[in-house]
């Protein structure tokens, strides 16, 4: 496992909630770390049919373009009673037809109805979990992957305006509140070593990142 060393990576991703909780996370490890976004890369077309694919997409292009070191983020909610859907297509489905962005409360209907169709009423029927991979791609193409998941049910209706996604309609295992119903330090869950391994999908995979490839 190759340790970082490097002190500017660019986070590989449009996705302004993604690049909020990264750079939350890699605060207290001294990385100046900016977006794709910020850098004025293009979005790369995604068509892998695994996190790990779709987020080694992105993080390569980033790196071609800023001969920096990039990590990026693949992540989706995998719903048991859907088969795992809608998983790696987890943006797409909120995607407008019109092309003109994403609308995560039709997205969050969408899974509610498909839940419905397959008589998904009671919570043990409800039951998925958020994925996130990071992928982290230095200059020279080495590549490494860190995977989080956090396992939860899936409520109706959605219920508080944190977060983002489909955050308003998780409700992670042991907890009362959905992920839109917490500040981003609980949905965390992390007290920041990698030692603890937080709440999150997206913590989870960090910590893993944080614990083989950063020191404080």
């Amino acid at each position: 496992m190759r340790k970082l060393v490097e002190k500017e990576i660019v986070v590989a991703t449009h996705n302004a909630g993604k690049v909020r909780e990264i750079n939350e996370l890699l605060a207290p490890y001294g990385l100046i770390a900016k977006s794709a976004a910020e850098h004025g890369l293009p979005e790369p077309e995604e068509n892998g049919t695994t996190f790990e694919e779709n987020a080694l997409t992105k993080a390569k292009a980033a790196m071609l373009a800023t001969g920096l070191p990039a990590l990026s983020d693949d992540s989706g909610l995998v719903v048991d009673a859907l088969d795992g859907q809608p998983g790696v297509y987890t943006a797409d489905w909120a995607e407008k037809e019109d092309g003109s962005g994403r609308d995560f409360s039709m997205a969050m209907q969408k899974v509610e109805d498909a839940l419905l169709a397959k008589g998904a009423t009671l919570p043990e029927q409800r039951t998925g979990r958020f994925v996130a991979t990071l992928c982290l791609i230095w200059p020279d193409s080495h590549v490494e992957y860190f995977r989080g998941e956090a396992e939860g049910q899936l409520i109706w209706p959605p219920r508080g305006e944190l977060g983002f996604g489909y955050d308003p309609v998780f409700l992670p295992n042991g907890h009362e509140r959905t992920f839109g119903e917490m500040t981003s330090e609980e949905k965390h869950g992390w007290d920041g070593t990698p030692e603890d391994e937080g709440l999150s999908h997206r913590t989870r995979a960090f910590a893993l990142f944080a614990r083989q490839c950063l020191s404080k």
